[in-house]
C-alpha cells in the first residue's frame, strides 16, 4: 500500500467507520466543511442532501441520568414527553455537552451512534426506517456516512419510536 492511500484511508477512520467496516456494512463517506452550530441544515446544504434524510444522533438521559441515544430526522425535534412515555421513563432530557461526550466518546457535532464509548439503548424515529438511505454522522465533525437505515436496527438494536416534532 502506498503512503498516500494509507494516509487517505487513515483520515476517515473513526470508531464508527471501524465498526461499520468490521460488520461488513456498505456505506459511502461524505466529508463537508464543519460549521459550529451549523447542524443538519448546514451539512445537508453542503452535501446537496434533503435535511429530512440527514439523521442527527442525540445523547439524552432519563430521570435517573441513564444515557440513551435518539436518532431523529435533521428537520425535526424530539418530543421528550412522547419519547419518555413510549420508553417507560418519567422524563427524558438532552445531556449536557460534556456529559454526552463522556458517554459517547465523540465531540458534540461529531456524535455517531456507531462505535460509542458506552453501550446505550438506541431509539430511532420510526419514519426514518421508511427512507431508502440516510446520512448519519460518521464519528467526526464534518463527516457523514450514507447507509441503509435498517443498519440501525441490525447493528444497534434500535427500537422504533414516534416522537418527531416539526422544527
Amino acid at each position: 500500500m502506498s503512503k498516500k492511500s494509507a494516509k487517505s484511508a487513515h483520515v476517515s477512520e473513526t470508531p464508527a467507520t471501524q465498526m461499520l467496516r468490521a460488520q461488513g456494512v456498505a456505506f459511502t463517506e461524505h466529508p463537508y466543511e464543519y460549521v459550529e452550530h451549523g447542524g443538519t441544515s448546514h451539512s445537508a446544504a453542503s452535501l446537496g442532501l434533503d435535511e429530512h434524510c440527514v439523521v442527527k444522533t442525540l445523547v439524552m438521559q432519563d430521570q435517573d441520568a441513564k444515557p440513551l441515544i435518539v436518532l431523529m430526522h435533521g428537520d425535526c425535534k424530539v418530543s421528550t414527553k412522547n419519547l419518555a412515555r413510549q420508553i417507560g421513563a418519567k422524563s427524558v432530557e438532552p445531556c449536557k455537552p460534556d456529559v454526552a461526550n463522556r458517554h459517547s466518546g465523540y465531540l458534540l457535532g461529531g456524535t455517531s451512534p456507531f462505535g460509542t464509548r458506552r453501550q446505550m439503548p438506541v431509539y430511532i424515529e420510526q419514519s426514518i426506517l421508511e427512507l431508502p438511505r440516510i446520512a448519519i454522522n460518521g464519528g467526526r465533525r464534518g463527516f457523514l456516512v450514507q447507509i441503509d437505515p435498517r443498519v440501525c436496527l441490525d447493528l444497534l438494536q434500535a427500537q422504533p419510536v414516534q416522537c418527531a416534532l416539526a422544527e
